[in-house]
């Protein structure tokens, strides 16, 4: 097991970067950023034991700035859409930046994917990982609170990375963290997902208007394109004639995880049948939103120069339900003085014959 830190360059306020690369010994690499908590990249093996990347992102921190499309990076403080950007907490509103379509999306113009995070770093023997922290002002992006916030990334000896998020505030406030790395285990990003086989244990989803913010109902999957609780190819219905498929341009879409005991239950699994990779989520959460990349249109270049095509990436990101502070049905994001918010994801990789 073993860590390095390197510089990775300078933003244009010119604030240091670093990256982290972490190894297990088993063939799987991970590199992390304090820029946004970014994971550019993890190297895994395949069945036949050729190690790729499996995640698209940048080559360097100018193509994050400018180009990224919250490639691998920490959404916050709240992760995922709100209706207008207006919530209200004991009566008393708020108005955060409209940055999409005229609602807030992903922490707001500057948030957590936008900062550069303090590191610390350590060796376990069985384990390393950098531990990010980030002081997030009140007032910032105009949520209400100076909220502190630690995420950890550990990587183990059974190909596990595991995501911790822990925050606290001295003013009551609403949080919402995920990491919105988008996977592709054929090959990185070079050609679409759909023929990726996805198994999601839900039941049920939160529908979407056009402009993918939840009515406030959980609907049943039963007999319709959202049903993955057997495996299935992402490919198989995505393009079927369903006003939910239309008004997400495919799949964006929050599911409503059957085990949501607190407890980090395996929820869902990822299998590229060339490859044989094998992905397998895990998280606490009571939700995970399963992005198909319908925004990715081929005008991001990534990687190795590589362009980034319509569907070449999926994202699966562990979380509480999108606009959650306008819908008291749904499991609560309200954060107290006093209190901590606690979460954990891991993404565990393997390969079948």
């Amino acid at each position: 097991m073993t860590i390095e830190e390197s510089t990775f360059g300078h933003t244009k306020e010119n604030k240091e970067v670093s990256l982290f690369k972490l190894s297990n010994g088993f063939e799987m690499k991970v590199e992390i950023l304090n820029y946004g908590g970014i994971i550019k990249n993890i190297f895994v093996p395949d069945r036949y034991g050729k190690v790729e990347d499996v995640v698209l992102g940048h080559d360097d921190i100018l193509g994050y700035e400018e180009k990224s499309d919250y490639f691998g990076c920490i959404a916050g403080r709240f992760a995922n859409r709100i209706n207008q950007g207006r919530f209200y907490i004991n009566g008393t509103q708020f108005q955060l930046p409209q940055n999409s379509n005229g609602n807030s999306l992903h922490g707001g113009v500057k948030g957590f994917d936008k900062q550069v995070w303090e590191a610390q770093v350590f060796n376990r023997g069985k384990e390393v990982g950098v531990s990010l922290f980030y002081l997030s002002k009140d007032g910032e992006e105009d949520y209400p609170g100076n909220m502190k916030c630690w995420v950890t990334y550990t990587l183990d000896n059974s190909n596990q990375l595991r995501i911790e998020y822990r925050a606290e505030t001295d003013k009551t406030t609403i949080v919402n963290l995920t990491n919105h790395t988008y996977f592709n285990l054929k090959d990185g990003g070079e050609t679409n997902i759909l023929d990726h086989n996805l198994r999601i244990y839900a039941s049920h989803y939160t529908p979407v208007d056009s402009n993918l913010i939840p009515f406030g109902t959980l609907d049943s999957v039963e007999d319709t394109p959202f049903d993955f609780r057997e495996f299935a190819p992402i490919g198989d219905k995505i393009d079927q004639e369903h006003t939910q498929l239309v008004n997400g341009g495919g799949y964006d879409h929050n599911f409503v995880l059957d085990k949501n005991n607190g407890e980090c239950n395996l929820i869902a699994s990822v299998y590229e049948p060339i490859s044989g990779r094998m992905l397998e989520v895990l998280t606490t959460e009571p939700g995970i939103q399963f992005y198909s990349g319908n925004f990715l249109k081929g005008d991001i270049v990534g990687k190795n120069n590589v362009p980034y095509e319509y569907r070449s990436g999926l994202c699966l990101e562990t979380q509480h339900f999108p606009d959650s502070p306008n819908h008291k049905q749904f499991p609560s994001t309200i954060l107290n003085p006093g209190e901590q918010f606690e979460s954990t994801t891991i993404y565990k990789f393997g390969v079948e014959p």
